[in-house]
């Protein structure tokens, strides 16, 4: 069985969001865009459904959040090498994104993070192969760098 994730967040512009996703190099699948939505295509099992604030608040009777002032989620996205995640975020930058942190180098995993122009935040990370197959604490200490990582 092969599963499908789809993560909603919400809008107030439409048409920049769906600018914002394409110049990340995402696709936006027409089948299931419309005024009220956009299905940013991910990958073949990955989508983002970016939805306008007031179609949001039709499949919940709790509060919408603003995502510029709240946090409700943090989306993480690995890429390939450091250079990947360097390259998608200046390319979220050059389309209207903010980076809010500075970059996070923990010697086993590099990350940055891209708030989107609405504010809604996704993280891009590279993880050093072997420290995801070893864990954190093993890899540094294999790399002579002691137990340095964020449960140490």
């Amino acid at each position: 069985m092969t599963t499908s994730i789809f993560v909603n967040i919400t809008t107030t512009d439409l048409e920049r969001a769906k600018a914002f996703y394409s110049a990340l190099g995402y696709s936006i699948n027409p089948q299931f865009t419309d005024e009220n939505a956009a299905c940013v295509v991910l990958d073949e099992n990955v989508y983002f459904m970016v939805l306008t604030r007031e179609y949001f608040s039709t499949f919940s009777d709790k509060q919408v959040i603003d995502p510029k002032t709240q946090a409700q989620v943090s989306i993480a996205l690995t890429r390939d090498s450091r250079e990947g995640v360097d390259e998608i975020v200046a390319k979220g930058l050059a389309a209207g994104g903010t980076e809010p942190r500075p970059v996070q180098d923990l010697g086993f995993m590099y990350s940055r993070d891209l708030d989107d122009p609405d504010g809604n935040n996704l993280s891009f990370l590279f993880m050093e192969p072997a420290a995801a197959e070893m864990g954190p604490d093993a890899y540094l200490a294999e790399q002579g760098a002691g137990a340095s990582s964020p449960s140490a």
